[in-house]
């Protein structure tokens, strides 16, 4: 569960799984409203694979998404579109792992809000947010998938 000022990374830690790849051991689940927000999240990983990202890729296969963490000092987050080749949904969240921000279907060569005071933001395929029915203010949780 993400506590109060816990990262995914953190959550996953106190969970024994220190040192182990993310990609296929992550969920995300909509606690307002009991639905999973994405099966399996891939950590984008340090400064080299948060600037990937998902460019290359033709599309996010359904219920899968890319995981994003801004420094701990930083104010706020954004995402770029530039050179991507299909739309997402974008979902911010703040330090406590509330919904603070949702760009949904943002289309290629666009670029996303800028959300203060967001700590994670996740890339999911267009419609994520909708089928999920999640909105601004849901909590959301990161389980550790065994």
């Amino acid at each position: 569960m993400m506590l109060y000022g816990d990262s995914p990374t953190e959550a996953c830690a106190r969970a024994g799984l220190r040192g182990k790849t993310m990609a296929n051991l992550i969920r995300a689940v909509n606690l307002t409203r009991g639905t999973v927000l994405c099966e399996r999240l891939e950590d984008a990983g340090g400064l080299g694979g948060q600037s990937r990202g998902l460019l290359g890729r033709d599309r996010l296969e359904p219920g899968t998404g890319m995981l994003f963490e801004n420094g701990r000092f930083t104010p706020m987050m954004w995402m770029h579109m530039f050179f991507m080749r299909f739309a997402i949904d974008i979902i911010f969240l703040d330090r406590s792992g509330k919904v603070a921000k949702i760009n949904r279907n943002l289309k290629p060569w666009r670029v996303s809000s800028m959300v203060f005071g967001a700590r994670v933001a996740l890339e999911l395929p267009a419609g994520a947010a909708t089928a999920s029915a999640t909105e601004p203010g849901d909590q959301i949780r990161f389980e550790p998938l065994s």
